[in-house]
């Protein structure tokens, strides 16, 4: 019988890269996007199903055609600047919009569900790196709302049995080895598709917001994780959400910090060319240093990274840039 799983999200960045680790494991997903920033060419591993988490009708019915098993959920938006612009926007759809898709789940009988949070829930760093009984304390908008999820999702599996793992990642980047899906926001705000863009000519230069951090080089430092290792680890909390009741919670990152001068000189590398940068004064709300600890994934999940080194995320990211943008 084929296990159905609802990925709301699922054509977006990590969404999509989900759908296809999910297809390789032998679940079916069914995404669900409104396409206001996913693609519908990305929904290449299951059925796509326009609607909005916000739509509880529109949710239900589509939960009663396929009969997931288990939801992902990486609907949201996620642009921290804006979030502090217009909180309204994201309160709406990352709070409300999450509540109405858990009640949905709740009314059609679905008790598993693995949440895309973020390392901005703990805010500013209070010792690097960061386990999970971190402080959480987050300074803008963006991760206040999915921090209010992860509290409900601890309120609902008390009262209501869900199973629950939410997932706080740190830099999410590179793309699918096989240049089948990868990173294409509009506007694009992370750093390494803005550095590639650079070399590809797309852009004249690249920014760097600040190289006067208390750290080795001056610029921030960043764990990133590739996307398909992140894709990896949400269908291993899937499987654990089939043996495990309750709720928890587990850091997805390599342990080991970039800094944003180490990404643009490793991209130089890659792409074989110098890379046009310059200086601009630090953005507000930047920590130095965000480094995680992902120990409890290793031990609890079984969870490895695969692609940690930087040079294969770029490389990947690269061929992706290359392929997708002819």
């Amino acid at each position: 019988m084929e296990k159905n799983v609802l990925v709301t999200g699922g054509a977006g960045y990590i969404g999509s890269h989900a759908c296809k680790t999910l297809a390789a494991a032998g679940y079916a997903p069914v995404s669900f996007d409104s396409l206001v920033y996913g693609h519908e060419w990305a929904a290449k591993w299951g059925p796509l199903e326009v609607g909005d988490i916000g739509d509880a009708k529109r949710l239900r019915a589509v939960m009663r055609k396929y009969k997931p098993v288990a939801v992902m959920h990486f609907a949201a938006y996620a642009y921290v600047g804006e979030s502090v612009e217009d909180p309204a926007k994201y309160y709406h759809n990352n709070v409300t919009g999450t509540l109405t898709l858990l009640d949905a789940m709740r009314a059609e009988g679905i008790d598993k569900l693995v949440f895309s949070s973020t390392c901005a829930t703990y805010g500013e760093p209070l010792h690097i790196p960061m386990r999970e009984d971190h402080p959480q304390v987050p300074i803008n908008p963006y991760g206040w709302t999915k921090l209010m999820i992860e509290r409900a999702m601890q309120d609902y599996a008390m009262a209501y049995r869900l199973r629950g793992v939410a997932l706080r990642y740190f830099n999410a980047a590179g793309a699918d080895v096989d240049a089948e899906t990868g990173e294409d926001h509009n506007p694009e705000t992370h750093l390494i598709p803005l550095v590639l863009q650079a070399a590809a000519g797309h852009r004249r230069d690249i920014t760097i917001f600040g190289n006067d951090y208390d750290t080795p080089d001056g610029t921030c430092v960043r764990d990133y994780i590739h996307v398909t290792d992140l894709a990896d680890a949400h269908v291993k909390a899937l499987d654990y959400l089939g043996h495990h009741e309750g709720f928890n919670a587990f850091n997805l990152g390599n342990g080991n910090g970039f800094s944003v001068k180490e990404v643009i000189s490793t991209a130089e590398q890659v792409v074989g060319k110098h890379i046009q940068q310059r200086i601009a004064p630090r953005r507000p709300g930047d920590p130095p240093c965000l480094v995680g600890d992902a120990r409890r994934a290793h031990e609890v999940l079984g969870w490895q990274p695969q692609y940690a080194d930087l040079e294969t995320i770029l490389r990947t990211a690269w061929e992706w840039e290359k392929s997708h943008h002819r």
